[in-house]
């Protein structure tokens, strides 16, 4: 019997995540940024739900996840941990508060953990962050590592393409995999990379490796939610698959609505006090 099938309200931990590795069962993940998603996600048995700092994108309508604040991760992480009974909610601490400093990881880890209520952190990066990651697990706060196009470093990148296409990319990708490990991360998030690589990273590492854009071969997916809804509608990556189309579905509604309301017919007298 799977673990999503053996309780569905028992919680799902890091423990839990590995041991899905270890028996080959497949972690769900998906991204929630408000207690109604979550609640929805939750219901479902979604193993783990990723606050992402793709909140600026989906929620605020930034062109980057650059200018989302610490802050507004926390006020987003605590919405959704109050819908959760199950899930794991993981949390991302947002761009410029951990890279280059410890210290600073540190403060962001705990301020994510003791006001949001959350289960653990995410961090994009290797050897470069290495010691702000070990500083946060120092803490005793769990740490999910996140390879391959890391969107906090678009900049740097310049382009959303497909990364570690290259043998040195690739072997860097590997050894900071195995960085990850020995620091003590839980599991890592490998986006956009090519599906042999992520196949060989997640034979190569004992921990999880959950793929967005990476290939059936590694051990969980992640994708945006709004994205796998359709409430997004202008991203349309070859990773995505769409399972609804609630865009029109909600639009259509709110068409109806404004026809009754124009033709006096909502609210009826049955709707009315």
């Amino acid at each position: 019997m799977s673990v999503a099938n053996s309780s569905s309200a028992k919680r799902i931990t890091t423990h839990s995540l590995q041991e899905m590795k270890n028996t080959n069962e497949k972690i769900s993940m998906l991204t929630a940024y408000d207690f109604s998603m979550a609640q929805i996600l939750d219901a479902a048995n979604i193993d783990v739900l990723l606050v992402g700092d793709s909140a600026s994108n989906v929620m605020a309508g930034h062109e980057t996840t650059l200018p989302i604040t610490l802050d507004q991760m926390i006020y987003h992480a605590s919405s959704v941990v109050r819908g959760v009974k199950r899930a794991l909610v993981v949390v991302d601490i947002p761009f410029g508060s951990y890279q280059g400093n410890s210290r600073q990881a540190l403060d962001s880890a705990i301020r994510i953990m003791k006001e949001s209520g959350a289960h653990a952190v995410k961090m994009e990066g290797g050897a470069e962050i290495k010691e702000s990651v070990m500083r946060v697990l120092s803490a005793g706060v769990p740490v999910m590592g996140h390879l391959g196009l890391t969107p906090q470093s678009i900049y740097k990148f310049g382009t959303y393409t497909v990364r570690a296409k290259e043998e040195t990319e690739a072997a860097k990708l590997i050894e900071d995999a195995k960085i990850l490990e020995e620091c003590g991360c839980f599991a890592i998030v490998v986006e956009k990379i090519p599906s042999k690589l992520a196949e060989k990273v997640s034979k190569a590492i004992s921990i999880p490796i959950i793929g967005i854009g990476a290939g059936g071969g590694v051990d969980g997916q992640v994708l945006v939610s709004h994205d796998l809804l359709g409430i997004t509608k202008e991203f349309n990556p070859r990773f995505l698959r769409r399972y609804a189309d609630l865009s029109d579905i909600m639009q259509k509604a709110v068409e109806e609505y404004i026809k009754d309301v124009k033709a006096e017919s909502f609210p009826s007298k049955d709707e009315s006090y």
